[in-house]
């Protein structure tokens, strides 16, 4: 099926769609594969979706890479991690810059490995004048920790508690110069946000599939668009 087959409106796409790309641990067990087998099957499936959010006119796409909590799990599985943030931005990122696409780390980058930061900064680098989809790569990423280090920098400019608002906070997110997400999707069957962009998400809406994140094609993502056309979105209004 193609877009032609759902009941898609240029007219109302959204701006900013967030991912939380699960599930590839599983569908790696399903096929009786080591988990890297799943997270490699997930690049080729990032690969796809931010292919088909460009062609679509999506201006920004967000997608969860590696949170403040995934380093509890094994190294042997936190170093493949690493080293597929690596080839992915190796493989990707000549295609990307073709393609106009803008990409950004956000998250807490001197964590990360050195190899994965210099990846990391000269994907941002080569990219950064590009005018088309904004691709934010969400690296050591964690809601909290970071409206805790946009407070931090708050504090650090000597602004005073009574003057601190709402927008003073969004100004100091690693999304500070972006609208907030229209769409969040979460595959793999779980149904919470998992510390991702909890600022940005107030109003956002919310979309939780069954579907493994290696599985996630093109049906997949235009179902989900036509889906949230047929949302109201009120913003607490009524």
């Amino acid at each position: 099926m193609g877009i032609e087959d759902y009941n898609i409106s240029e007219e109302n796409m959204p701006v900013h769609i967030a991912i939380i790309m699960d599930g590839n641990g599983r569908w790696a067990k399903q096929r009786r594969k080591p988990r890297l087998f799943g997270h490699n099957a997930g690049m080729k499936a990032l690969h796809n979706t931010v292919h088909l959010a460009s062609d679509m006119g999506i201006k920004i796409l967000t997608v969860y890479a590696f949170s403040t909590e995934n380093w509890k799990r094994s190294q042997e599985e936190v170093d493949g991690l690493m080293r597929i943030a690596v080839e992915y931005f190796m493989k990707e990122i000549a295609e990307l810059h073709r393609n106009h696409v803008q990409v950004r780390i956000i998250g807490e980058k001197s964590r990360l490995p050195k190899d994965v930061q210099k990846s990391a900064d000269n994907a941002e680098s080569l990219t950064k004048d590009n005018d088309g989809l904004i691709l934010n790569v969400a690296l050591n990423y964690g809601g909290r920790d970071e409206i805790v280090h946009a407070v931090r920098e708050i504090m650090e400019e000597g602004t005073a508690p009574g003057d601190v608002t709402e927008e003073m906070i969004s100004a100091h997110l690693y999304t500070r110069d972006l609208p907030d997400p229209d769409i969040m999707i979460r595959t793999g069957g779980e149904s919470r946000l998992s510390n991702f962009l909890l600022w940005q998400n107030a109003y956002t809406e919310f979309f939780f599939d069954d579907i493994w994140w290696p599985d996630f094609d093109d049906d997949a993502f235009y179902k989900l668009i036509e889906a949230y056309q047929q949302r109201n979105r009120r913003f607490g209004t009524a």
